[in-house]
């Protein structure tokens, strides 16, 4: 994209509040699950969208809005996917407990394997490239390896659901938010775990009863938001104990029960949220306060994320199977 060209030998710049509409894209015909920029910053143009519809789609979202290539290889609705590190591969799993990995260019599946539950989460190594963890409607999370089409680890809590996976930096260890059986248990939504040994380090992060949809982490200090059903994000530290920071809390969103994703600005000066009634939230880190607020979608706004490299360019999607592309 001759738009990306002039950014990408420069550092990213200040991010400003998105106020414009500059692409409508509705090719989907079912809720639209997961956004999220191609990695690889000389093809940052390419924007990869999951949905209920079935399907995963790739997107021109830079400079024409136009919808590049259409992926039909799940039987159920598409819950997460993600790019490979080097961009030229997507790795989608769904409500038919299957896992693909798909070539970009030709659409062929260079990995396929069936799970014996529906998958709700997936997330690449950050270092090793050929390494995913997935979880869904199971009390296990796995680790696949790419190359051997084997299960390398298997973690296993006393939860229904995994909601979201977070590997921390260097991935020698992640979190996953879940959905713990009790109800008036308040320990375990969220658990840390050793990537190597499989072994829980923590299920006493979070305290309050909510489940927590969403995890993020922050591009230059060590810590992650929460994303709670209680209509407020939590800030704690990304390192041991993990401990919350009770004098920051993102609130005036509503979550609702939708899986409403949050994510930081690449500068780490914003965190942003959809909400549940179509709007995005723009969120000064340091301050926690509202700075500006996005009537978005009509109906729930699941995903809200900042461009890579342009600065200030925002993707957001909704319920109803819209993409919007705001500056």
């Amino acid at each position: 994209s001759e738009l990306i060209k002039p950014y990408l030998g420069s550092k990213y710049k200040v991010t400003e509040v998105p106020k414009s509409l500059i692409f409508y894209m509705s090719k989907h015909s079912g809720p639209v699950n997961a956004i999220q920029w191609c990695p690889v910053r000389e093809q940052s143009h390419m924007l990869l969208s999951a949905s209920m519809d079935k399907t995963v789609k790739v997107w021109d979202a830079v400079d024409t809005g136009c919808c590049l290539k259409t992926y039909s290889c799940h039987s159920c609705a598409v819950r997460a996917a993600q790019w490979s590190s080097c961009g030229r591969r997507i790795l989608s799993g769904g409500f038919d407990s299957t896992l693909h990995l798909t070539d970009v260019e030709t659409g062929k599946q260079i990995f396929s394997s069936k799970t014996e539950f529906r998958i709700s989460a997936l997330k690449f190594h950050p270092t090793e490239s050929s390494v995913f963890i997935c979880g869904g409607f199971s009390p296990e999370v796995k680790a696949w390896d790419i190359r051997t089409s084997k299960v390398l680890r298997v973690y296993k809590a006393a939860v229904q659901q995994t909601l979201d996976i977070l590997f921390l930096p260097e991935g020698r260890e992640f979190l996953t938010s879940t959905d713990a059986v009790s109800r008036d248990s308040a320990d375990r939504t969220i658990v840390a775990w050793d990537f190597q040994s499989a072994a829980k380090i923590s299920n006493q992060i979070f305290h309050e009863r909510y489940t927590c949809p969403s995890l993020t982490l922050h591009p230059k200090e060590s810590v992650f938001v929460a994303q709670t059903n209680g209509n407020y994000m939590a800030l704690f530290s990304a390192q041991r104990p993990y401990r919350i920071n009770k004098k920051k809390r993102y609130e005036g969103h509503k979550v609702e029960g939708f899986a409403v994703g949050c994510e930081f600005s690449p500068d780490g000066t914003l965190l942003v949220t959809g909400s549940s009634d179509g709007k995005v939230f723009f969120y000064n880190y340091h301050t926690s306060r509202i700075i500006h607020t996005l009537s978005a979608h009509k109906e729930a706004c699941v995903s809200a994320i900042f461009h890579p490299v342009l600065p200030s360019l925002l993707a957001t999607c909704d319920w109803a199977g819209e993409i919007k592309i705001w500056q």
